[in-house]
């Protein structure tokens, strides 16, 4: 049986999203740029996916702006506001501790390279930034505020809009990287005092190599990408016509059909998290429960054993999971989400990722709850850890 439980590293591209794109790979193939009839075809078809996307977030269709990724979203909200606010003497951002690596590579930068002050906000033991913090942390010197809508790697939703009316109050401009968060919640912008906002399509069973970046009207960071005129001549280069157009259509099936998928991903959520607290003995849950959690999102930690060899154990088995965020699967380094939580690093080292969708069934996570529970209890057989986390248990 193949189980594909790590839908939040990336999504498959849905067969009506990719119906929707084949015109514009070599039919309708003409640059948006252009000026001839043949091209309004192309131009037409960006405009269509722009209002869908707006639609989605209550936004108006001239605040989308498409890019090459979230990544380059949050690149775009984070160098584009401080390049223009040092200008006017402001140099200081606030995050979070728990951020993507889109964010805090991008704050480190500008810290090396600008000059930037970079406030690194922490967060409790379930993930949760507090508003209170956010208020503490701003001086006559902030120039952005960027939270994280959801976190990847745990699920915890943030308090977005409480924070956004305190950065409105405030006068500051209020960044979310809702990479994640857009494909399971319901998103208003302007009910929740955002002023830009970060997206993904391939996180949304669109295409990759396509996101988005909400821009409030009114607010105008320097460009990131020079170059042409596109994008009203805020993100040079031609645009991806068949990405966007897929973008589109992801985001439109998406928002007709959150609601049943929010509801029946919760469900299987619950159920694994259930199964994998009884069956496994001193297993760890992180991040929120409930409603506070995103409904798709499942992580583990297991003391006595490495997350990397589960998962070798798993794919062994056909079960494709995660250790942590996708971006950052290669590095032997426990999270920092997980040590941001408070975990030690034996316990951060053990965890799993377990991310449900629209290939997920009932069937595969009763796989999962049957093959898990033998394969952690096997290699805690083996480890010398285990073995001393039971002497402590004991005494």
């Amino acid at each position: 049986m193949f189980v594909y439980m790590d839908h939040t590293a990336t999504t498959p591209t849905s067969p009506e999203v990719l119906k929707a794109m084949m015109p514009y790979f070599s039919e309708n193939f003409g640059n948006p740029s252009s000026v001839y009839s043949f091209s309004r075809k192309s131009r037409a078809a960006i405009e269509k996916a722009r209002a869908q996307v707006a639609a989605a977030l209550n936004a108006d269709p001239a605040e989308i702006f498409f890019t090459g990724s979230g990544t380059e979203a949050d690149n775009w909200a984070l160098k584009g506001t401080l390049e223009k606010a040092m200008k006017a003497g402001k140099n200081h951002l606030i995050t979070t501790a728990i951020e993507h690596h889109a964010i805090l590579h991008t704050a480190e930068y500008l810290k090396k390279y600008h000059g930037v002050e970079v406030t690194y906000l922490p967060v409790d033991s379930e993930g949760f930034v507090s508003v209170e913090d956010v208020k503490n942390a701003i001086t006559d010197k902030t120039a952005l505020v960027s939270v994280m809508f959801a976190n990847n790697e745990v699920g915890t939703i943030e308090p977005v809009a409480e924070i956004g009316a305190l950065c409105r109050e405030k006068k500051i401009p209020f960044h979310t990287d809702a990479v994640q968060a857009a494909a399971h919640l319901d998103i208003d912008v302007k009910a929740m005092n955002i002023d830009m906002l970060s997206m993904s399509a391939h996180k949304m069973y669109g295409p990759k190599g396509v996101g988005a970046l909400y821009l409030r009207k009114g607010l105008r960071p320097e460009n990131f990408v020079h170059g042409g005129a596109q994008e009203k001549g805020r993100r040079a280069a031609t645009e991806n016509i068949a990405g966007i157009v897929g973008f589109g259509e992801a985001m439109e099936i998406l928002k007709s059909r959150l609601e049943e998928d929010k509801k029946i991903n919760s469900q299987r959520r619950d159920r694994l998290i259930a199964g994998l607290l009884e069956k496994i003995p001193h297993a760890k849950l992180n991040g929120a429960t409930g409603d506070k959690r995103l409904p798709n999102n499942v992580n583990f930690s297991f003391i006595g054993v490495e997350g990397e060899t589960l998962l070798l154990d798993l794919d062994a088995k056909g079960i494709s999971a995660s250790t942590g965020s996708a971006c950052s699967s290669e590095s032997l380094d426990p999270s920092h989400v997980l040590l941001a939580l408070g975990l030690k690093h034996e316990m951060a080292h053990g965890s799993l990722r377990f991310t449900l969708g629209r290939l997920t069934t009932d069937e595969q996570i009763d796989y999962v709850l049957d093959v898990l529970p033998e394969i952690v209890a096997r290699r805690r057989e083996m480890s010398p850890l285990w073995e001393e986390y039971l002497k402590t248990v004991k005494n």
